[in-house]
């Protein structure tokens, strides 16, 4: 398993997809009880899970480069 023991740098603009996903993800666990997020769970769920992938699919590329 030395596949999460490898050490990568990221820029800003990369971080940027893996910081929607967690804001995302932010959105849905802290407001659930709340309507408006209540309403509207599909959109965000969709976006949280488009940046996730997103975002896996960058980290792979990246070390795929590095090695």
């Amino acid at each position: 398993m030395n596949f999460l023991q490898k050490k990568t740098t990221w820029a800003n603009t990369e971080l940027i997809y893996l910081k929607l996903c967690i804001a995302c993800a932010y959105l849905l666990i802290g407001g659930y009880f709340h309507n408006f997020v209540k309403e509207n769970w599909k959109p965000i769920l969709v976006l949280f899970i488009f940046n996730l992938l997103w975002s896996l699919i960058l980290w792979v590329k990246k070390m795929k480069r590095e090695n």
